[in-house]
């Protein structure tokens, strides 16, 4: 039977499309959980087939949630990549079981794993080194692990990077022992230079997984502070506290469009650029989020194909 095409037009907004955005955003993924999905009647209207999507899975969502959620996309037609945050699963047979229902019952071949956003952890495990270390995701062919351009207090309390560095630096050891492809997804920032400098301070330091870079979708400027904030996003956040001292955009929702054309005019200049896709947090909402993609040339990203 044919998938159904994907039928998202841009909107008409009498700009036209910047070439170098449009490549920059070629196999763009996006994240969703198991509650914002239930809210679209089908992905297949707002994502052209074959869009990375990850589900996050937020502290006290159940697994029969995520799983479900993971099947559902499958059948619409995405690679589903869910996450696997390490300090809320108690053990290792959990760990086993849940990847066990992934496959079984979705197909799942991708994994993101991250620590978690939770203080205490759940049981055994603390870090996404620890999940990897056992084994299990033997048989998957793409592993993602997280990157932090702008550092991460949860693992640097006292500032700085040093704890975050030597997780990559063993991460990046990890990446030359296993089969699967490997890549780091990003915290969202809101400034392009500071990205590219952290980018190619990885390449110095010897680090080339590839860059999968956060970007927060459009969203009121309310909400993309409240998340900012929530998130530990880092000095970026300046660019968001400037446009709330201007009364006159406090009512405009805040899109990524400098940000985005910045890194993509810089790709362009440097192909060899290690940040090689982007991964868009829809803070603002999947259907705003995919429409914007849209309007940047995100639609051609993935062509529809039948099947």
């Amino acid at each position: 039977m044919a998938l159904l095409q994907f039928k998202k037009k841009p909107a008409e907004t009498g700009q036209p499309v910047d070439p170098k955005v449009e490549a920059f955003l070629k196999d763009y993924s996006i994240e969703v959980m198991p509650r914002t999905a239930e809210k679209v009647e089908d992905f297949r209207d707002l994502l052209p087939e074959g869009t990375r999507v990850y589900i996050a899975h937020i502290e006290g969502t159940p697994i029969e949630d995520m799983v479900s959620t993971a099947k559902r996309l499958a059948r619409e037609g995405y690679p589903v990549m869910p996450h696997f945050p390490a300090r809320i699963i108690k053990d290792r047979a959990t760990l086993a079981d849940w990847i066990a229902r992934y496959q079984g019952e979705a197909g799942v071949e991708q994994a993101l794993m991250l620590a978690g956003g939770v203080d205490k952890p759940h049981g055994e495990f603390d870090s996404s080194m620890q999940l990897l270390e056992t084994g299990l995701f033997g048989d998957f062919k793409r592993l993602h692990v997280a990157g932090h351009p702008e550092g991460n207090k949860d693992i640097d309390a006292k500032g700085g990077t040093a704890n975050v560095d030597a997780a990559l630096q063993w991460k990046q050891k990890f990446s030359e022992t296993t089969d699967a492809e490997m890549a780091l997804a990003t915290q969202f920032a809101f400034e392009a230079q500071p990205i590219i400098e952290w980018a190619n301070s990885l390449k110095a330091a010897g680090i080339d997984l590839p860059i999968h870079i956060g970007i927060a979708g459009p969203a009121k400027l309310q909400t993309m502070i409240k998340f900012a904030m929530a998130c530990g996003v880092g000095p970026s956040i300046r660019v968001l506290q400037k446009r709330a001292k201007d009364v006159s955009k406090l009512l405009l929702p805040f899109e990524p469009t400098e940000v985005v054309s910045q890194l993509a005019a810089h790709k362009a200049a440097n192909p060899d650029f290690n940040v090689t896709n982007v991964h868009f947090f829809p803070l603002g909402g999947i259907k705003t989020n995919a429409q914007w993609a849209i309007d940047h040339g995100g639609a051609s990203a993935v062509p529809a194909s039948q099947s």
